[in-house]
């Protein structure tokens, strides 16, 4: 079943480096985004210095429409190698970061996934594919809701979308196999970590707006976590009371 939750976290999204668009060419008689979809997978995730090797990950990503989670006026850009713009001073990440991220999390097809940051749903669009479930928390209720309804219309339907504050994760559903955060808080809050089981591992942003940002996988082992900075980024600052 598919669900929108009424409650209240942030979005996200980062930027690397981006080369300059390469024309799409398709084919007399296939459909564009298709084409687009597998030429951002060839040129974006898995040429010379991306390196996205995860057969799953790289599926999901040819899969899984972009441009069906992108505003009208933009979405003739859905493939190409940057953020988009989704409204409310928020952004859809490059997809050569979600796939990034993604790929960090190691996702099995029975795992239980946490996702702060909903965004436009299109994380949560790409982890579907790949684990048994996904619960997804938006703080800017529009960007929930659209998201709800944008996942809803497209037949994901192990997807479970809260409008709420993401520093409290969702402990009623608790414990997660992994949980990812789409946008960057200063520290990384505690009831995540507590909501991660053992053995379990977390991709999340850290830093403030304006200064350095890195990309830090946890894993955790015995109760204990153990801390990598993976990638430098920059996210949009994660919000909610909880973090003040």
């Amino acid at each position: 079943m598919f669900w929108l939750w009424r409650s209240a976290l942030a979005v996200a999204l980062a930027t690397s480096c981006s080369p300059r668009p390469v024309p799409v060419v398709a084919e007399e008689g296939k459909d564009l985004f298709a084409v687009a979809r597998a030429q951002m997978v060839e040129r974006q995730l898995t040429a010379p210095g991306r390196d996205i090797r995860d057969a799953r990950v790289l599926d999901a990503m040819r899969t899984v429409p972009r441009h069906e989670f992108v505003p009208e006026p933009v979405r003739g850009q859905a493939y190409e190698d940057h953020p988009l713009p989704i409204g409310h001073g928020q952004t859809i990440s490059q997809p050569y970061i979600v796939a990034f991220m993604t790929e960090q999390l190691a996702p099995k097809p029975t795992d239980r996934v946490l996702e702060i940051g909903t965004g436009s749903g299109y994380q949560a669009a790409v982890l579907a594919k790949l684990v048994k479930e996904v619960y997804t928390i938006e703080i800017v209720d529009p960007l929930a809701w659209r998201a709800a309804a944008d996942l809803k219309r497209l037949s994901f339907t192990n997807v479970f979308v809260r409008a709420g504050d993401g520093y409290l994760g969702w402990p009623e559903a608790a414990p997660f196999d992994a949980v990812i955060v789409t946008c960057a808080p200063d520290h990384v809050p505690k009831p995540l970590v507590e909501q991660l089981k053992d053995g379990g591992r977390m991709i999340i942003p850290v830093g403030r707006a304006g200064g350095g940002q890195d990309l830090y996988l946890l894993e955790k082992r015995d109760g204990k976590v153990r801390q990598t900075a993976v990638l430098p980024v920059r996210f949009v600052p994660m919000t909610g009371k909880a973090g003040r």
